[in-house]
C-alpha cells in the first residue's frame, strides 16, 4: 500500500532549491531563510523522511495534531538511537505552532513548541506568560498581524502591532522575536507582494524602534507564494502542500486553508 511517501523527498528538495533561487534574486543569503515544513496533512512516515534528510523545523496549526505528531517523532528518535546508536539525524526537532491558539490550550502547546507564531492579543500573551516556569528560558513568540485586513482572519491590526510588541516585551517569561502574517490566497503569487512588502515595512519600523537585535524573525509565505515572500524579506516560510501534497479528504481546499486554518474558538459558530 502506498503510504504517501512517494515523491516527498524530491518535492522537499525542489522547495529548498526554490528558496535558494528566491533568496539569490533578492541578494540575500539563502542560509538565513528557514523552511518550516507544515505537517497538517503529513503522516509520521513522511515527516521521518524529511528528518532523515536533515530537516529539523516542522509546523502545525492544530493543537491535537501538534501534540500527537511531536510525540510520535520523539518516540521515533528514541527508538532509532536504541536500535542504531549514533545516527546522522539533526540534534533536535524544532516544532512551531502556527495556527490560532486558544487560551485554554496554551499549556499543552508551550511544552512542545520552539516558537509560537500566532500571538494576536495581550490576553493570549499573558496566558503564555502564566505557563512559563522560572527555571526555563523565555517562551519565544511572534506577533501575528492581519496586514491585509481580511475579515475572519486572526491577527492584530498593523497600527496596533507595535503596542502589542511593547507590552509583550515587559513580560519576563515571553520573548517576542518578530512578526508573522498571511496574505489572502490567490492563484497568482504576485498578488501577495503588496501584503508582504507592507509587513516587511512594519517589521523594520518595529525593529528599529525597539532597538533589539533579537527581534529578527519575519514569518510569511506558504506553498503558493513563499518565493514572493522571500523576495520581500521573509526569513521564515511555512510550506506544507508543496512538500506533502494535499490530504484526499481536502483536495478541494486551497493551500491557504490547508496550512493556516484556525481551530474554531470555544463556543463560536
Amino acid at each position: 500500500m502506498n503510504d504517501g511517501c512517494d515523491g516527498v523527498g524530491a518535492r522537499y528538495d525542489s522547495v529548498k532549491e526554490r528558496i535558494v533561487s528566491a533568496a539569490k534574486r533578492a541578494g540575500r543569503d539563502p542560509a538565513r531563510v528557514y523552511l518550516i515544513a507544515v505537517t497538517k496533512h503529513a503522516t509520521p512516515a513522511q515527516v521521518r523522511i524529511l528528518h532523515r534528510k536533515g530537516h529539523a523545523d516542522f509546523g502545525e496549526n492544530r493543537m491535537q495534531h501538534f501534540v500527537r505528531m511531536a510525540s510520535q517523532i520523539d518516540e521515533f528518535r528514541t527508538r532509532q538511537r536504541e536500535l542504531h546508536g549514533d545516527l546522522d539525524l539533526p540534534e533536535a526537532v524544532r516544532w512551531h505552532f502556527i495556527g490560532h491558539l486558544q487560551r485554554n490550550k496554551v499549556k499543552r502547546v508551550v511544552g512542545a513548541a520552539r516558537l509560537i507564531h500566532s500571538v494576536d492579543s495581550l490576553k493570549l500573551a499573558e496566558e503564555i506568560q502564566a505557563c512559563h516556569r522560572d527555571e526555563s528560558p523565555p517562551i519565544e513568540v511572534l506577533v501575528q498581524v492581519n496586514v491585509s485586513g481580511e475579515k475572519g482572519k486572526s491577527g492584530v491590526a498593523p497600527a496596533a502591532a507595535p503596542h502589542l510588541v511593547d507590552q509583550i516585551r515587559t513580560m519576563l517569561g515571553v520573548n517576542v522575536r518578530g512578526l508573522m502574517c498571511m496574505a489572502p490566497f490567490d492563484e497568482d503569487p504576485e498578488s501577495s507582494r503588496p501584503v508582504f512588502s507592507r509587513a516587511k515595512e512594519l517589521f523594520d519600523d518595529t525593529r528599529s524602534r525597539v532597538g533589539d537585535e533579537g527581534f529578527d524573525l519575519l514569518s510569511m509565505g506558504m506553498s503558493n507564494d513563499f518565493e514572493v515572500a522571500i523576495e520581500c524579506g521573509a526569513n521564515i516560510v511555512r510550506v506544507g502542500t508543496a512538500i506533502f501534497g494535499t490530504a484526499n479528504s481536502s483536495k478541494s481546499a486551497s493551500p491557504e486553508m490547508e496550512e493556516t486554518a484556525a481551530e474554531p474558538a470555544a463556543g463560536s459558530t
